[in-house]
């Protein structure tokens, strides 16, 4: 008999086959605390005390799958090949793209399903799961609008300068003529897109001054009438109750000698105005911004008819390159959004193909009746 049969196995001593996987469960355990203890350090405050304490609890799990080892632990083996990859990721760049996979890695837990994990282990991992989505969620929160324009100014300059220059190419046209079309789409989409991004933000901006709070009514406060107390209106008009709205403002003028500067306004617990303004941005550098995005993804499409081919070889190279940004697009939005990275690449690419194949097809059919 083999040693991996059970009549080899003394009663109550784990199989050859438990060894094996709880060796690989505490190489993953440990690897998971190396990959928080990076991402810790390249953190400040807070975000490094939490990531800090899931590495103590990985700690913990590991030291289970020691005991149940005993003397039968072995040379220490290598975490898998996505805990490994996340190692590598945190300790140079420790971004929210490898929070975003250390979420999609904690909720793989296989624990729920194994008799010899306990019952505490299995909870931890889902809580573990809540915990590195709620920080990344503030990663994302942190670079959502700078994201926002990069995957839709790239993806926007992609497929319609795709579509447009297969579209012209489908129709008969020579090279060179496809070439200028594609740099006209580039330059006048990318204008577009900045000059659209400008006059977003400034408009966006400019509501937000007219619906802010004007500081100099402060001055107003000490002069008004206690009993008619017109501050109760004000609080009522930005969404108070009429209780709450006479309280507040009691308070307020009934505290105004205790004030050294202007009172505001604004009811108390209100978000700062400046913050909303910071979170919009400059309407100068949102427009470079789209420019800048929308160009290198147009220019993706016309790269091949630059070096010099011509024809079906060109249409074929073009397409392949963009569907290559694609897939690379929709793989990072996929790991951002927790999702499966590979459904989100393939959705961007059939979207994109999708688009070009509707525009060539059109430009075959024109093509054909003015031929």
């Amino acid at each position: 008999m083999t040693a991996d049969s059970p009549a080899s196995t003394p009663p109550g001593s784990p199989s050859t086959a438990d060894i094996k996987r709880w060796r690989r469960y505490l190489a993953d355990e440990r690897a998971e605390a190396a990959v928080y203890r990076d991402l810790a350090g390249r953190r400040e405050g807070e975000e490094r005390e939490i990531l800090l304490s899931l590495a103590e609890a990985e700690r913990r799990h590991e030291q289970h799958w020691l005991t149940l080892l005993g003397d039968q632990v072995g040379r220490p083996l290598r975490g898998d090949v996505r805990t490994r990859m996340l190692g590598f990721l945190a300790r140079r760049f420790g971004s929210v793209f490898v929070l975003a996979l250390a979420q999609r890695a904690e909720a793989r837990s296989p624990y729920a399903g194994d008799a010899d994990a306990t019952p505490r282990m299995a909870a931890d991992e889902q809580v573990h799961e809540e915990v590195v989505r709620a920080l990344a969620a503030r990663g994302r929160q942190r670079l959502s609008g700078t994201f926002r324009a990069a995957v839709f100014g790239a993806n926007d300059g992609l497929v319609s300068n795709l579509a447009l220059v297969l579209g012209v190419s489908a129709s008969g046209v020579p090279t060179h003529v496809v070439l200028l079309t594609g740099i006209s789409g580039l330059l006048a989409g990318a204008l577009s897109m900045g000059a659209g991004e400008y006059v977003s933000v400034r408009s966006q901006r400019e509501l937000l001054e007219a619906s802010s709070p004007n500081p100099a009514t402060a001055s107003a406060l000490p002069h008004l009438d206690v009993d008619a107390n017109e501050l109760t209106l004000v609080y009522r008009a930005r969404g108070m109750s009429p209780e709450e709205a006479q309280r507040h403002a009691h308070d307020v003028l009934s505290t105004l000698g205790a004030y050294t500067s202007p009172v505001p306004v604004q009811p108390a617990g209100a978000e700062p105005d400046v913050d909303e303004h910071e979170a919009i941005g400059n309407g100068w550098s949102a427009a470079l911004s789209s420019f800048c995005f929308f160009a290198s993804g147009a220019l993706i499409p016309i790269l091949p008819y630059l070096f010099g081919l011509t024809g079906t070889v060109a249409v074929i190279v073009s397409a392949l390159l963009v569907g290559l940004v694609l897939l690379g697009t929709g793989a990072i939005v996929g790991l951002l959004s927790g999702a499966s990275p590979l459904k989100r690449a393939l959705r961007q690419l059939a979207i994109g193909y999708g688009a070009a194949a509707a525009t060539y097809i059109l430009g075959l059919i024109f093509g054909a009746t003015l031929g």
